[in-house]
């Protein structure tokens, strides 16, 4: 969870013109400039600035290290004493610009890395013996750094033997299985089991030698970064590229995904209705060879290359070709011109369902992100996807709505406001803070109410920022019941992305990435904020997560929790007794045997995953995984479980699902996932209750 901010979209983006980014810069040493200009902005533009002092210098020393040699593998104790004469220097050398830090660290390192090929090669060249009774401490700060070869190979051998133990008591149990009468020996199989962590640590090599200097460098940089809070970050290019895509749910290119294993690159996914997927000629499993460009006579090969490089080769503009050399499945060679289009990412995007439950019918949505594209104001963006998906659940006659947030980690902050004004009539959605300026209140100024019936939130742990935002309005309104963990992530703070290289003038560096800064923190509107605390849940249900810390608390240095005054708003008016329905939930869920045994298996979870020293006798290895496994049959019974409701597409999706059967497939399989859901099952009694309380209240008032 340590970059747990690379895999949340943590932000809500602004992508402004900040005030303090009229001064420009134009260093010739891109080193230089790059540490000017994140230094500049997390000085004039970071929430809580730091003062750039030795105790800062240390923070960033142990990030730094801890970020690159987290298992301490690589550098010896005689380096870390080379490496502390700068522990308080960092700050002065920050100031300055200077990397001399950064590049003593980054060249013993890559000496280091090079010098462990030889050492664990070696060791992998021998049986390992696992009669002996000997233990690995997986937890590395556990450990202190070796300072010699001899402990630096003892430290090798017994993470191994360890990986190499895992693989060794899986082939075995297989050659016990398998009815063939040429068994392997029991050497034979210890030595398979070994030429496989070896082929793992040559995959991993091929990664590093993969990464440059840069690479290392966007390192330090974010050791520097994160020692401001966890969600302040340097995006190098390709990681700038990646981050836009992920934000606006769409790219330019193949609609491929494609993966590296030694030095080839493969097609692993394609991705369904891109442009290489409607022409039906590429296949998983074709490694690409070669890459020309339309325009260009010349192939660039792309064995051994870096899979960014070649991701970059295939990618281009939309109305473009490009011509991949590939190596087919059966083996036969054959050059492939394929069109380039604007490729939506289909999961990134808010689905809907519709169920028959009882008497009634509800409608799910599924938001994976709050996504928006800031540079196309005409693309698909969370709001408008979700006013859609809710318009069409009405038109087949929804009676309540689930709304899902799980596992949504955020985006924009301009999407959250505005689907929270799709349900209220108008008022406050959030507030939002800078340092030294008064709040301010980010309301719906829309009159309109797109659903005014009974809503439900599902949240959990991963429910972050803008989800938080969402949830908690809908609570504090009492306009929605939120039903899931204890409480959400807990990140109370707001992002600014900056292109770096609208900073710079007369650039001759190339593209020098973005930054994201925090810059602002917002609050509920009842004046809390969700910082650290998250939003808790109307109906707390446990999940395998539930005792796992993964939260914004968790982090290394999170900003705290605060709190302003409240804005002015009014409770959602209805008939429908809000509370009366939750007591009836927490009434039904304490009475499941399915919820309680889900308790049972997160504390299960919990215990095994804080487990850090093993043994590395086979004997106890087995008798601890055959343990395990005996302690993990009484979960099993949690996988059977089923609703037997029948979730359906709506029916603009039928003729998309009759052609096209990945998309039918994945459907089919998130409708699966629903019936077996308990949590889904939960928020649909609770919308059923809803129904059910209003109905009664009607017809008492016509009565009357």
């Amino acid at each position: 969870m340590k970059h747990i901010n690379i895999f949340l979209l943590s932000i809500f983006v602004a992508l402004a013109s900040c005030s303090f980014t009229t001064k420009t810069f134009d260093n010739p040493d891109k080193d230089k400039l790059l540490m000017q200009l994140i230094t500049y902005l997390l000085e004039q533009g970071h929430f809580q600035p730091k003062d750039f002092n030795d105790e800062f210098s240390e923070e960033v020393y142990t990030r730094f290290l801890k970020t690159i040699d987290p298992y301490k593998h690589y550098f010896y104790t005689s380096d870390i004493k080379e490496f502390e004469s700068y522990k308080t220097e960092l700050d002065d050398q920050i100031k300055n610009y200077d990397v001399q830090f950064f590049n003593l660290v980054y060249n013993r390192l890559v000496q280091r890395i090079e010098e462990s090929k030889a050492v664990y090669t070696q060791i992998l060249e021998q049986p390992f013996n696992y009669d002996l009774d000997e233990k690995y401490q997986s937890n590395p700060d556990e450990l202190d750094f070796v300072s010699s070869k001899k402990e630096m190979t003892d430290r090798w051998r017994k993470q191994l033997k360890f990986n190499t133990l895992t693989n060794y008591h899986d082939l075995l149990s297989d050659n016990e299985t398998e009815e063939t009468e040429t068994k392997k020996t029991i050497s034979e199989l210890e030595k398979d089991a070994r030429e496989s962590t070896l082929k793992n640590l040559q995959e991993v090599s091929v990664y590093f030698e993969d990464m440059t200097r840069s690479d290392w460098l966007s390192m330090y940089i974010n050791a520097i970064s994160e020692t401001f809070d966890p969600h302040t970050y340097y995006f190098a290019p390709q990681a700038k590229d990646r981050f836009d895509a992920e934000m606006s749910g769409k790219y330019e290119g193949i609609g491929a995904r494609l993966q590296k294993k030694m030095d080839k690159i493969s097609i692993t996914e394609l991705i369904s209705g891109g442009s290489a997927w409607r022409q039906n000629k590429l296949q998983v499993g074709d490694i690409i060879l070669k890459v020309r460009q339309e325009d260009e006579e010349e192939a660039v090969s792309v064995v051994g290359m870096r899979l960014s490089d070649a991701v970059k080769l295939i990618k281009g503009p939309k109305g473009t070709n490009v011509v991949l050399t590939l190596k087919r499945v059966d083996g036969t060679i054959e050059d492939l011109m394929i069109p380039r289009d604007e490729i939506e990412l289909e999961e990134t995007y808010a689905k809907s369902s519709i169920v028959q439950k009882e008497d009634y019918k509800f409608g799910i949505i599924n938001l994976p992100k709050f996504y928006i594209d800031f540079e196309d104001v005409n693309s698909r963006n969370a709001t408008s996807d979700v006013k859609r998906e809710i318009e069409r659940l009405k038109a087949e006659g929804m009676e309540g709505l689930v709304l899902d947030l799980r596992n949504n980690g955020g985006g924009s902050l301009k999407t959250a406001v505005d689907i929270g004004g799709l349900f209220i009539k108008e008022g406050p959605i959030v507030q939002v803070r800078s340092t030294g300026e008064d709040r301010q209140v980010l309301r719906d100024k829309d009159a309109s109410i797109t659903w005014d019936g009974p809503l439900v939130i599902l949240v959990n742990e991963f429910s972050a920022s803008a989800s938080e935002i969402l949830a908690a309005a809908m609570q504090d309104y009492k306009r929605a019941i939120v039903i899931g963990s204890k409480q959400t992530y807990g990140k109370g703070t707001v992002q600014n992305v900056i292109d770096l290289n609208r900073m710079i003038r007369n650039n001759t560096n190339g593209d020098m990435g973005a930054f994201k800064f925090t810059t602002q923190k917002y609050y509920r509107i009842n004046g809390g904020s969700t910082q650290l605390e998250g939003v808790k849940s109307d109906v707390v249900l446990p999940n395998r997560y539930s005792y796992v810390d993964m939260g914004e608390k968790d982090q290394d240095n999170p900003l705290p929790w605060d709190e302003i005054q409240p804005a002015s708003y009014d409770i959602w008016e209805s008939s429908i007794d809000y509370e009366m329905t939750v007591k009836r939930s927490k009434e039904r869920m304490s009475n499941s045997e399915e919820i309680k045994l889900i308790d049972e298996n997160a504390q299960w979870i919990k215990k095994v995953r804080s487990k850090d020293l093993f043994s590395l006798k086979y004997a106890d290895y087995d008798a601890s995984l055959k343990q395990n496994e005996k302690e993990s049959e009484r979960f099993e019974t949690l996988s059977n479980y089923t609703t037997n409701l029948s979730f359906e597409s709506l029916p603009y999706e039928k003729p998309i699902m009759a052609t096209d059967s990945i998309f039918k497939t994945k459907r089919e399989r998130w409708h699966e996932s629903l019936s077996k859901d308990i949590y889904m099952n939960e928020a649909l009694n609770v919308l059923e209750d809803l129904n059910k309380m209003f109905k009664v209240k009607t017809l008492s008032a016509l009565k009357n």
